[in-house]
């Protein structure tokens, strides 16, 4: 049970606006954005910050976005917006199942990664994780792979979603109808 429900249609006009740029054309709000409509103001305000992480403007590729945004949601424990972005995206951007249960349940060492840029953001999504820092070897193989303005945007990134992961988490959620779970992209022999 949620702790702050998502708002049900019909909105009243003041939620209608506020939901209606935080989805594509002819596509319902999720329940997360629902929710983040109870406070129109701070929904309103987050559209801005919100709408440049998934556009074109952010300077990781699509695929480098996404693995920030699984990896971050997968380490937070956020099945509901890990399972949003793995709905939509993971196909689109070409995630193999190994690199989704990877990001899931596994690290930047298994096999299913081979490029160097794309294990070194594994690695500093888990290292902002654990200690909200990179230490200088990560830095190096960063920057290897990615400029100044790139590794700006994978560190407001991690930090987006860590934000976004503690909402669904500390208010429940309820996860997408459909949304894969995170025991449907386990490791071979785990439990």
């Amino acid at each position: 049970m949620p702790r702050i429900a998502p708002l049900e249609p019909p909105f009243d006009p003041e939620v209608a606006a506020v939901l209606e740029p935080m989805m594509p054309p002819g596509v319902p709000p999720i329940a997360l954005f629902r929710a983040f409509a109870r406070n129109p103001a701070m929904a309103t305000a987050m559209q801005g910050w919100g709408s440049y992480e998934l556009s074109r403007n952010l300077s990781l590729t699509m695929r480098q976005r996404e693995i920030v945004i699984d990896r971050t949601c997968a380490r937070c424990g956020c099945e509901y917006e890990w399972g949003v972005h793995v709905a939509f995206f993971a196909e689109r951007v070409g995630f193999s199942e190994d690199q989704v249960r990877s990001l899931t349940h596994g690290d930047s060492g298994d096999p299913c990664w081979t490029d160097p840029t794309e294990r070194a953001l594994i690695d500093a999504v888990d290292a902002l994780h654990d200690r909200s820092d990179i230490d200088d070897e990560l830095w190096s193989r960063l920057r290897a792979g990615l400029d100044d303005a790139q590794v700006l945007d994978l560190l407001l990134l991690t930090g987006w979603y860590h934000a976004i992961s503690f909402v669904a988490r500390g208010i429940g959620v309820p996860l997408e109808p459909g949304a894969p779970r995170f025991a449907d992209h386990q490791i071979a022999g785990a439990t």
